[in-house]
C-alpha cells in the first residue's frame, strides 16, 4: 500500500509518498508560494530539484505533485493506481475529532467549523482535501488532528478559571498540539523500552521553533503545555509562551495595538526572537551565545529554565516515570541543551559519547540511571500514513 501524506498550509502544500510495505518515503516536497508565483522543492531516489511552476490555488499544486510522481524518466510510481489513499494533517480537531476519520462532507464541514479556533490553519486545510479529492476521487481521504492524541486530558488539566458557560459556549478550553509528534514518540519510546504502549508513563519533549511538553500516562495524554493556542505554554521561537494576561490589555493599551495586531505580535515578535534581538532560530541563537551575545543567552537561559520547570512539573503528576523524551528539530539536534535540561536531576546519568548524537533514535542514559533519557526523531508524516493505512484497511472487513 503506497500512501499520499498531505500538510496543506495558506500558501504551501507539503507532502511524501510512503510505501507502508516497509514505510519508506518514496518521495517528498513543497509547494510554496502558492498563489503566488509557485515553487516546487522535490525529491527522490530519481531526481532532486527546485523549479518555478504556475500554482495559482492548491489544486493546481497537487495536480504538478502528481505530475512528478507519474513521471516516466524521474517518477516514483507509474500511475495513481499505484495510490492506496491520501492522509490530510489537520491541526485542529475540537473536541468533536479524537481520532483519525475518513473524509466526507459532514467531516469538512466539521473541520471548517473548527476553524474558529484555528483561522490560520483549518481553512487551508480544507482547500487542500477539496483539491486532493478533485485530484484524486476514486481513492479513499483521511483526515489525522493534531489535537486529537491530547483528547485523553482530564477536564482538571484542560478547563481555564473562566465562566463554565464560555466553555459551553465558545469552547474555550485547552486543546494541545504537536499531538501527532508526541504520540509517534510515545509509541517509538515504548518499544525502545521492550513495554506495551498502555503501560508506559514519559514526558515527551517536542523542541523546535515551536515547542511543547507532553505528560503520558499509560501511553496517554494527561496534559499538555500548549493550550487554546499554539502560544501557550514555553517561551519558543518567536511566540511568548505562559504570561500573566493581564500583560496583553496592558500593552494593547499603552502601545495602542488592535486586538489583531497583539496576536500577531505574540506570535511573531516575541519568544527567544524578542529576548534575543538576534533570531527565532536556536542554531542562530548557540552562535550568538559563543559570541558572548548576553541576550542571546538570556533567552537561552529563560528558554532551559522553563523547560526543567515543566519536566518538573509533570514529574509530580505522574508520579512515577519510565522515560523523559527529546524530540524535533532542537530536542533532537542539541546535546548541550539536552544536557542542561537535564542538569540537577536526581539519580539521571548521561552518558556524554550517547549524547554527542545528532537526530538518532539512542537511549542517551548510561544503565544505573533512575529512568532512561531518549532521543527520538519525530515523523508525523509516518504516523498519518499508519493512521490512514490502519482506518483504510478497517473498512475492507
Amino acid at each position: 500500500m503506497k500512501i499520499l501524506v498531505i500538510n496543506a498550509g495558506s500558501s504551501s502544500l507539503k507532502y511524501q509518498l510512503i510505501d507502508m510495505t516497509d514505510e519508506s518515503v518514496l518521495a517528498k516536497g513543497n509547494c510554496d508560494r502558492i498563489g503566488i508565483d509557485g515553487l516546487l522543492k522535490h525529491k527522490s531516489a530519481k531526481a532532486e530539484f527546485v523549479k518555478e511552476f504556475s500554482m495559482p490555488n492548491h489544486s493546481t499544486a497537487v495536480r504538478k505533485v502528481i505530475e512528478v510522481i507519474t513521471d516516466k524518466e524521474i517518477g516514483c510510481i507509474s500511475s495513481l493506481d499505484e495510490i492506496s489513499a491520501v492522509g490530510h494533517r489537520i491541526v485542529h480537531g475540537g473536541e468533536h475529532f479524537k481520532e483519525a476519520k475518513l473524509v466526507n462532507e459532514a467531516v469538512i464541514d466539521e473541520i471548517a467549523e473548527c476553524g474558529k479556533l484555528a483561522p490560520l490553519h483549518n481553512v487551508h486545510s480544507v482547500s487542500g482535501i477539496r483539491a486532493c479529492m478533485e485530484v484524486l476521487p476514486n481513492v479513499p481521504h483521511v483526515v489525522v488532528f493534531d489535537t486529537a492524541f491530547h483528547q485523553t486530558m482530564p477536564p482538571e488539566a484542560y478547563m481555564y478559571g473562566v465562566p463554565y458557560d464560555y466553555y459551553k459556549k465558545y469552547a474555550i478550553r485547552k486543546y494541545g498540539f504537536h499531538g501527532t509528534s508526541h504520540r509517534f514518540v510515545t509509541q517509538r519510546a515504548a518499544a525502545m523500552l521492550g513495554k506495551d504502549v498502555n503501560d508506559v508513563n514519559l514526558i515527551t519533549c517536542h523542541l523546535g521553533n515551536g515547542s511543547s511538553i507532553t505528560a503520558v500516562k499509560n501511553g496517554k495524554c494527561i496534559d499538555t503545555t500548549m493550550g487554546f493556542t499554539p502560544l501557550d505554554g514555553l517561551m519558543m521561537g518567536s511566540r511568548c509562551g505562559a504570561m500573566d494576561p493581564a500583560v496583553v490589555t496592558y500593552i494593547e493599551r499603552i502601545e495602542g495595538k488592535t486586538s489583531k495586531e497583539m496576536d500577531m505580535f505574540m506570535n511573531k515578535e516575541c519568544g527567544v526572537l524578542g529576548i534575543s534581538g538576534v533570531s527565532s532560530d536556536f542554531r542562530d541563537i548557540d552562535d550568538a551565545v559563543a559570541e558572548g551575545n548576553e541576550r542571546a543567552k538570556l533567552a537561552l537561559d529563560m528558554f532551559i529554565y522553563q523547560i526543567k520547570k515543566y519536566i518538573g512539573s509533570f514529574m509530580y503528576i505522574l508520579g512515577k516515570i519510565d522515560g523523559i523524551v527529546f524530540t524535533a528539530g532542537v530536542g533532537e539536534n542539541n546535546p548541550e541543551l539536552r544536557q542542561e535540561v537535564l542538569k540537577g536531576l536526581q539519580n539521571i546519568h548521561i552518558d556524554s559519547k550517547l549524547n554527542n548524537i545528532h537526530g538518532k533514535e539512542t537511549i542517551i542514559s548510561t544503565p544505573d540511571s533512575a529512568f532512561k533519557i531518549m532521543v527520538i526523531p519525530t515523523n508525523e508524516e509516518c504516523m498519518i500514513a499508519r493512521d490512514t493505512k490502519q482506518l483504510v484497511e478497517s473498512l475492507k472487513k
